[in-house]
């Protein structure tokens, strides 16, 4: 029989009566069904978070800190069930799936240590002025289904630190470890503080434009965000949106080609593509271009594609069957135009599960769909320049500016290049490494607001200014 998950509400774990199935996207069987809530489960958990609200905020923050590490206790000591169930539910390889499950551990502690101290403008004679933060209210978190767990722990630790109380909704593909981790933590956080819902497509509206719900918290695609902004615009709530990327890397002449081509590799090819920073356009120069397309490509061939599940695997399915789609879409376009590969291509859809085999394209053109569009999937495409201003303009000429990468033998050099990017993160010589005390924002249209770090906790509060003037001034 499938499990049966329960969601949370008001400090209570129930099983509404409609299920939504969970696939595991490596075989398409059905391994776990969920609640299918709907506006009544959303009031409900709504109404508690603005009770609890209310408590909550006054709740000295070394108490709301001892939760947060409560809750990052109980995902560590969870381990190794929550990364089976991640690989299960997500399509990721077991080393990978762990890396998640320890990496939104070890966030959760490491931004419980941040602190919201007040700032003095003025000390004088005449008056004292100083700024507090105080928390925002009830926050609304949508959950994408590339990183799951990640991205919950990302939402629910700025929320409860500042104060703030949470209505969470994880992807409907990718719900159970959360709803695990909330099993583990239930009788732990005080009731209303943290409440999780499941549902379809027609529940995150619901969320957005729900009249008690003060801010949003979103993460996924820049056309979903553009309707979330909208729909949060009717009563302005706060919103803070991670949205997509289609990430350039530049590999400038003086790379080490034989250290580089394995990182560039994992750089697009990490979680089968499916992530928002990954390489998804890598800019090459022409000097080198030849013998480091041809290591990556020889080096692809020895990575093994299957089920995250089984020994070996390094790269999965990709996780839903609609992404699917449209990455072998993609893929199609390219050879319909006539696109050479040097890998990959073909898929064979006899075999159940989402696999689409690794593909790497050799010099399309600026205005392909491969190039132009965020593929996320197992698709690298690579583009040969000459000059270091001509690899920047082709970076800096798209509508997202998420992240990028500038790779070479000269870190000095490579600042200067990253420095006229147009993103909200770039690294060089490295990639995918986020820090929980340093800010992830997008510009441009990858994003609104910012996660992580103090600037990211900040977006859950408002700036209040009290002002008192002393007795020399009324003299």
């Amino acid at each position: 029989m499938v499990q049966q998950y329960s969601v949370l509400i008001n400090g209570k774990l129930e099983k509404p009566g409609k299920w939504i199935d969970v696939v595991n996207p490596a075989n398409e069987q059905v391994i776990g069904q969920v609640p299918d809530c709907g506006q009544e489960e959303l009031d409900r958990a709504v109404a508690a978070a603005r009770s609890a609200f209310k408590t909550w905020k006054n709740v000295p923050i070394d108490e709301r800190r001892a939760v947060i590490q409560m809750i990052s206790a109980a995902i560590k000591a969870n381990a190794d069930e929550l990364m089976r169930l991640l690989t299960s539910e997500q399509g990721k390889p077991h080393a990978q799936a762990a890396g998640e499950i320890h990496g939104a551990a070890a966030m959760a502690a490491a931004q419980s240590t941040l602190t919201l101290e007040d700032e003095i403008n003025e000390d004088s004679d005449t008056r004292l002025s100083r700024t507090r933060r105080v928390p925002v209210g009830v926050v609304g978190g949508i959950v994408p289904w590339n990183f799951p767990v990640m991205m919950a722990v990302q939402k629910i630790v700025p929320a409860l630190l500042s104060g703030c109380t949470m209505v969470l909704k994880p992807s409907p593909f990718t719900p159970l470890a959360t709803l695990r981790i909330v099993e583990l933590i239930a009788d732990e956080v005080p009731a209303g503080v943290l409440n999780v819902i499941t549902g379809g497509d027609d529940l995150g509206p619901l969320i957005t434009s729900h009249p008690d719900i003060d801010k949003i918290t979103f993460t996924g695609s820049t056309a979903t965000g553009k309707r979330v902004m909208e729909s949060a615009s009717k009563d302005l709530k706060r919103i803070t949106l991670e949205l997509g990327g289609n990430d350039a890397s530049i590999v400038l002449p003086d790379a080490d080609v034989k250290k580089v081509a394995e990182q560039l590799f994992w750089s697009s090819f990490t979680n089968a593509g499916q992530i928002c920073v990954a390489a998804k356009r890598i800019y090459i120069h022409e000097d080198i271009y030849d013998e480091l397309s041809a290591a990556i490509a020889e080096y692809a061939r020895h990575v093994k594609v299957g089920d995250g599940a089984e020994q070996g695997t390094a790269v999965g399915p990709i996780q839903n069957k609609k992404q699917y789609e449209r990455v072998l879409d993609l893929i199609q376009d390219a050879k319909d135009n006539g696109y050479k590969f040097l890998l990959g291509g073909d898929h064979d859809p006899s075999i159940p599960g989402y696999y689409v085999p690794i593909t790497i394209l050799d010099n399309p053109p600026e205005d392909a769909r491969i190039v132009a569009e965020e593929q996320f999937g197992p698709v690298m495409p690579l583009m040969k320049f000459s000059t270091v201003e001509e690899a920047i303009q082709r970076a800096n000429a798209s509508d997202y500016g998420l992240a990028g990468a500038v790779w070479t033998g000269n870190p000095e050099e490579g600042v200067k290049v990253a420095e006229q990017l147009e993103t909200g993160t770039v690294w060089v010589n490295e990639y995918l490494h986020l820090s929980p005390f340093a800010p992830f924002a997008g510009h441009k249209q990858s994003g609104f607001g910012a996660e992580y770090g103090k600037e990211g906790l900040l977006e859950f509060t408002y700036p209040q200014v009290i002002t008192v003037k002393r007795e020399k001034a009324m003299a």
